[in-house]
């Protein structure tokens, strides 16, 4: 019989769980391989310059070493992402701190540390950015009569961009005249206008296990490279594949990458891989021996990729019921040095940009800058907190400068069933925001806090508040973005008759091994523990696409779920199996027609479930597959003696399809949720000249179980089409919502509404103390009473700006 109970919705043990618990897991830095040395990156001390010249201070045995410089390179001195402006080691110029010039390998992994110190670089400095509005600046005097270039620090690829603009998007909310001239009508005659900045700052992904790989590279009798091998620690080995080929010059097959256990990523192990990999890959060629090349955490943290920073602008047009009129919202991202990833982050970030709203017309126009920092890269939520962060906030200011509750206002203002996103997508599936929020504002119990917290502050030197955030997520790739990947499953039976799944999707701590044998099992109707997937080794495994923006559970899922359908229409085309099978009828049957036919393979290509269109060129159409949508309810507290702002309860509701693994995805959540407070309250980036000052878990602050509060996670189940089982992917999501909702909170608490994060105790002290200029950490004071900067124009509408 088929069993009884299914498994999708239920919590069986993690895949990997008993090796991790029982330490018999392997990470990077556990495995020796013989006769391997260790590698070291000489990186550059200076933001922006050239090479003038590198020596090697004489006291160290320098023949004892394996050095490789950018000239040592066999294929192109690049490593890709979208585009090549990225150098695998800098030759001639380089363009921010910690930048690698140089590689040093030895087989004694100490004699390293002072060998890198040996090696020293003469510069000659040129003119550097480090902000958004810097990077602003240098192109505006660019363009400008005196023609300097001297703050021009990229200068455009053959992807794209412009002078110190790695991308740029418009999108509309429909025909690009017509929705121009509804923008202007609607500002003309709106009751109110609304205007704010808002800044998010860089996020550290500050994973368990630092970087690291080791690299092996063969040759034949004569010396020519036949084939390179990296295993490490990662979240996309076709990823390193692909870089692989074009530093070696080799095809895809001679260039084997193999996923060894990962503890963590949270997307900072999606592209940055292709940098160290390559270096070990590089390494191992120089000197002839397997190379071991891992980061400590202070390498880690200052050459790595973090969240990019933000600047998002809202001007908006708004009835005096409440309803939004029109909107433009402008987007800018600090990219770092090169362009990485900046390009697809800022499209998540613009696609988000407008909310779970509707938004009658409306105009994103975001870009990504580029600065003398190390690149910034792929973080959890991927551009979409930065950009939801602002929305979220500046909803709250609409609300409180037209005399309406914030609740009232988004209730006024929601997408549901049946409505078009500002990409023109219909939302088909059902979609109740108004139901998330009544059931999110009851289970945090908010109103009754809203009317106790309200007393209790007029006495208390601890002020208390309660705000919440509406958002949505989208899950897949962006548009297109799953067509073109093509992704590929394979599902496989092993001689003793199990199934097992050959996937390219990577497990990091976030359950990918388990739910995808959920799914397995479930389709085959076998028990849980029959189904095995194998280790991700490209030789192996297909390309299944990147384990990034929440796609492993809907889209590779649902690939799983097709090869398991497919196999289980053979056996019964074949009349080995019944339609209601045992797991030794199963295997009875496999067994028996891989015998007959050499194979029971079964192999299945992304379809969509559902016609999607994408326009990538006027950025309109099917902007994901799906949705998960959700309401968060933050509480906080701010001491006025310290001015130490802390939440105190979180609540966390979601709708996202079906939940396959109850346990894990409350994890998912929870985690997403403790990231989001550290982006909201602790977590800062200290840079002096490009460089990342506080690049030690000493004084990298982020919150321990200690600063985190009650967590309570509810989920709502909505079946999608696009997942097995109706299920949608939760990865991301959970970042999305914490900081707007704690800031929305802090104003709530306070009065005081401030409109940067991370927000530390002391912005709060200069903002209440008025020590600096008013402007820091914060707007204005959003008491619709003591409006301290509202311009009327005359005869309406009301025009509020910070």
């Amino acid at each position: 019989m088929s069993q009884s109970k299914p498994i999708l919705g239920a919590s069986p043990l993690r895949k990997e769980g008993r090796a991790k618990v029982l330490g018999a897991a392997k990470y990077t830095d556990d495995i020796t391989v013989p006769g391997m040395w260790f590698g070291a990156t000489v990186r550059s001390s200076i933001p922006r310059g050239t090479i003038r010249s590198i020596t090697f201070a004489p006291e160290i045995n320098w023949s004892e070493f394996a050095i490789v410089r950018a000239s040592d390179i066999p294929g192109e001195n690049t490593i890709v992402h979208l585009t090549k402006d990225h150098p695998c080691l800098a030759d001639k110029a380089v363009n921010h701190p910690d930048e690698p010039i140089l590689l040093l390998a030895h087989p004694n992994k100490t004699a390293l540390i002072a060998a890198v110190r040996s090696v020293h670089i003469e510069y000659d400095p040129l003119p550097a950015v480090f902000t958004i509005e810097e990077s602003e600046a240098a192109v505006e005097a660019f363009n400008g009569p005196a023609y300097d270039d001297s703050r021009i620090i990229w200068p455009g690829s053959e992807m794209g961009g412009t002078a110190n603009c790695f991308k740029q998007y418009l999108m509309y909310s429909g025909d690009a005249k017509e929705t121009e001239d509804g923008i202007a009508a609607a500002f003309e005659s709106a009751d109110f206008i609304v205007e704010a900045e808002y800044q998010t700052g860089a996020q550290e992904q500050l994973y368990i296990e630092n970087n690291g790989v080791i690299a092996e590279c063969h040759k034949d009798a004569t010396g020519n490279i036949t084939g390179v091998f990296v295993q490490g620690s990662m979240q996309c080995p076709y990823y390193l594949v692909h870089a692989l080929t074009l530093v070696f010059n080799l095809p895809e097959e001679k260039c084997r990458v193999l996923q060894l256990e990962t503890g963590g990523a949270f997307g900072g192990k999606e592209d940055f891989p292709s940098v160290i990999g390559s270096h070990a890959a590089l390494l191992a060629m120089k000197c002839g021996h397997p190379v071991k090349l891992t980061y400590d955490r202070a390498e880690d943290m200052a050459a790595t990729t973090k969240r990019h920073p933000s600047r998002t602008r809202h001007r908006t047009a708004v009835s005096k019921e409440g309803k939004l009129l029109a909107g433009t919202i402008e987007v800018a991202i600090d990219g770092g040095a090169y362009a990485t990833l900046s390009p697809v982050v800022l499209s998540r970030a613009t696609i988000h940009a407008p909310g779970p709203y509707k938004w009658p017309y409306m105009r994103v126009r975001a870009k990504a800058m580029a600065t003398n920092i190390p690149p910034h890269g792929a973080f959890r939520g991927f551009g979409a907190p930065q950009s939801l962060f602002g929305l979220e906030r500046h909803m709250d200011k609409i609300a409180y400068t037209i005399g309406l509750t914030p609740e009232e206002l988004r209730r006024r203002n929601f997408l549901a069933t049946g409505d078009c996103t500002v990409t023109g997508q219909p939302l088909v599936e059902p979609v109740d925001m108004q139901h998330l929020l009544t059931r999110a504002l009851n289970e945090a119990g908010y109103h009754e806090k809203l009317a106790r917290f309200a007393e209790s502050n007029k006495t208390s030197s601890i002020k208390r508040g309660v705000g919440f955030a509406a958002f949505m997520h989208g899950t897949g790739f962006t548009g297109s973005g799953e067509r073109r990947l093509n992704s590929l499953v394979h599902l496989d039976i092993l001689d003793d008759g199990r199934p097992q799944i050959l996937v390219s999707s990577t497990e990091f701590g976030q359950g990918t091994n388990t739910i995808l044998c959920q799914v397995a099992a479930q389709t085959l109707a076998l028990p849980y523990e029959d189904i095995t997937i194998a280790p991700v080794d490209t030789n192996v495994v297909p390309n299944s696409g990147p384990t990034v923006a929440s796609r492993t559970a809907m889209i590779v899922g649902k690939l799983v779920e097709r090869a398991a359908i497919q196999m289980l229409t053979r056996l019964r085309d074949e009349k080995l199996l019944p339609a209601d099978h045992t797991p030794e009828e199963f295997k009875t049957a496999v067994l028996a027609y891989r015998a007959k036919h050499g194979s029971v393979l079964s192999s299945v290509r992304y379809e969509p479930p559902a016609k999607i269109f994408w326009d990538d060129d006027l950025y309109r159409g099917d902007a994901y597959p799906g949705y998960a949508w959700a309401v968060y309810v933050a509480e906080v507290a701010v001491d006025m003696n310290t001015y130490m702002a802390t939440c105190t309860r979180f609540d966390a509701l979601q709708e996202v399809g079906l939940v396959m693994h109850p346990v894990l995805a409350k994890g998912q959540i929870e985690g997403g949720v403790a990231q989001g407070i550290g982006y909201a309250l602790y977590e800062k980036c200290m840079w002096k000249d490009g460089h990342m000052m506080n690049n030690q878990m000493t004084n990298y602050i982020m919150p321990t179980s200690a600063d985190l509060p009650p967590i309570h996670v509810h989920f709502e189940e909505v079946p999608s089409i696009h997942g097995p089982g109706g299920a949608k992917g939760i990865g991301e999501l959970p970042m999305d919502g914490p900081a707007p909702a704690i800031l929305n909170a802090i104003e709530n608490a306070t009065g005081v509404s401030f409109n940067t994060i991370p927000l530390l105790p002391e912005d709060i002290f200069e903002r209440l103390t008025s020590f600096t200029n008013p402007d820091h950490g914060g707007t204005e004071d959003l008491d619709p009473t003591i409006d301290q900067d509202t311009e009327t124009e005359s005869p309406e509408p009301t025009e509020v700006t910070a």
